[in-house]
Parts: structure tokens; sequence; C-alpha cells
């Protein structure tokens, strides 16, 4: 099988034994006719999440802990030649995989993102992803939980994730737009689950997020603001 048509996604997990298998059903019922592979690596010394996984075809990596570490250990090990990052509270759009290969055979664009919504019908999920739309469509500058995609050698040509601490993703973005490419934000949409930003506080999530994301702007160290997002292991499976 040429690698040209295989698109490797990649799921970097932190304790996320109790909804893995649903984020690879999705996506295994998703898309029945296209090729692609899924590898799904955690951050766990003990495995948690990928002693869950039941598909026998996905592809389980164990790295240190850390998104930059482990998607950048998931592109190592990928035989596609386009690569998903993709989140596994996230479900990406029923035309991902066509969108992504149209965007990519456009010599105009290096890597894309999808449009940002919410698995709630709650009205502030929509004012916060109306939000998010505003200011990436504006800065051109997607998050992680877009979905965001490019070709392996492009990947690999710009060395990868930093393995910093959080702000991996933007980091990233920032140095493609440095660079004078381009990246292109699809109108489809991905669903992401709100779980997290009901269980720590709406408004407090939000206020944290964007107070990250500006101080890593102007230049504060991502080992310090870690500090402030850590994922601690409350939601380990034992």
């Amino acid at each position: 099988m040429h690698s040209f048509s295989i698109i490797s996604i990649i799921i970097p997990v932190l304790y996320e034994a109790h909804s893995i298998n649903a984020c690879l059903e999705a996506l295994f019922t998703q898309f029945p006719d296209e090729t692609f592979e899924v590898i799904v690596v955690d951050g766990d010394a003990e495995r948690t999440t990928l002693r869950q996984i039941v598909h026998p075809e996905v592809i389980k990596l164990r790295a240190q802990r850390g998104r930059g570490k482990q998607m950048n250990a998931g592109a190592q090990a990928a035989k596609g030649e386009i690569l998903i990052f993709l989140h596994a509270d996230t479900r990406l759009p029923h035309n991902a995989l066509s969108r992504i290969r149209e965007v990519m055979s456009d010599k105009q664009y290096v890597a894309g993102a999808f449009t940002l919504s919410f698995e709630s019908k709650r009205p502030v999920f929509a004012l916060i992803a109306g939000a998010a739309s505003w200011r990436y469509r504006l800065t051109r500058l997607p998050y992680g939980d877009q979905a965001f995609f490019m070709s392996r050698r492009y990947f690999n040509e710009i060395g990868g994730f930093a393995e910093i601490p959080i702000m991996e993703d933007v980091e990233m973005m920032r140095r493609i737009r440095k660079r004078g490419e381009r990246i292109r934000i699809l109108h489809d949409a991905v669903t992401t689950s709100p779980r997290r930003w009901e269980k720590e506080g709406i408004f407090y999530s939000v206020i944290r997020t964007w107070a990250l994301a500006f101080l890593f702007y102007c230049g504060v160290d991502p080992e310090r603001l870690a500090k402030h997002y850590r994922k601690e292991p409350h939601e380990k499976l034992l």
C-alpha cells in the first residue's frame, strides 16, 4: 500500500481509559471506506489507557508524558504521508478525511485545522466556540483541539513539535506563520466534549486558557505556565 494513500491519526492520551474506546469506535465506524491508521500514544508510565483499548488494529505506543513528546513519538511511528493530531475527546466531521486530502493537495497550504464546536446545546458553549472562531480566523493560529493536520514530510522539515510541557500546538502554529507559510482553517467543525470545562468551571477554564495563551505570547516560560495546567491523575483507572 503506497504511503500517500494512508492518513495517520495520532491521539495523545493521559488517563483517558474511560473514553478511549468510544473515540476509536467513532473513527472506525465513521470512515469505513477510507485508508487510515490510528496511533494512540500514552503518556502514563502504567499504560492505563492503552490497557483498555479493545480494537485490534490500533497501534499502541508509550512515550514520555507531554503532548509534544507523545505526538512526536506517534509521528515517528506513522506510515501515512498525512498526519492528523486528534484529542481523545474530539470527534472529526463526517467528511474529515476527504477534506484533509483536498487541502493537502492544494500547494498553497502546508497545514490545516477544523473549526471548533462543542458537544453541548448550552448557549455558553456556542459563545465560546464563536469567540474561538473569531480569534483563530483573525490570528490564523488554531489550537490543538481543532485537530490540525499536515504532511509527514512537512512535519519532519520543521522539526516536529517543541517538547515543552504546554502550548506545543500554539508554538508550532506560530513557527509555521513566521516561515510565511499558510494554514487552512476549514469551516467543517470538529465536536469537542465540554466535560473538562464543566468539571473545572466554565468561566475559570475560559479565563485560564486565554491567560495562559497570552502569557505564552509574552514569552513566559512554558514550564511555569504548566504548573497552572497540570492534568493530575484523578481520572486514572486503577
